[in-house]
């Protein structure tokens, strides 16, 4: 699936909810799904700045496709960074460079959180970025 196509799967289950609190459940039920990284991977260097919990992501790239994992010490933070991977993970640097992820906005998530909730979320998207950034240039090598 394309990222777009994963993005408009995620805001209809989204849509299926009219209260607030049941998409926070949604949103904790995704993070609870992921799995856990190890204890090697929860390092100083894999933790997300700009976070005000603590969010740590890795990237591997298999065939060309970047597979994220992560972990956070928060229930909804959690499960905001399982949503991220749900929709860019499988696909390429380019792929996600080039993605306007729109689910953020359409979804409302956005709005629903705290200012610090709300960088938090802009840090983890652009760290996935700067993966991305840097497998793409380790490509062109």
């Amino acid at each position: 699936m394309t990222i777009n196509e994963l993005q408009d799967e995620v805001i209809a289950e989204f849509n299926d909810f009219s209260d607030w609190m049941d998409k926070y459940q949604l949103l904790i039920d995704l993070g609870n799904e992921q799995k856990s990284l190890t204890e090697k991977d929860k390092t100083e260097q894999n933790l997300i700045e700009g976070c005000q919990s603590r969010v740590w992501l890795v990237a591997d790239n298999i065939d060309g496709k970047l597979i994220f994992q992560a972990e956070s010490d928060a229930l909804i933070v959690k499960g905001i960074i399982a949503l991220l991977i749900k929709i860019v993970s499988g696909h390429t640097p380019e792929e996600i460079l080039n993605a306007d992820l729109y689910f953020i906005e359409k979804i409302g998530l956005k709005e629903h959180l705290s200012p610090t909730r709300s960088n938090g979320l802009l840090a983890m998207v652009k760290q996935m970025r700067m993966y991305a950034l840097a497998f793409k240039a380790k490509e062109g090598k």
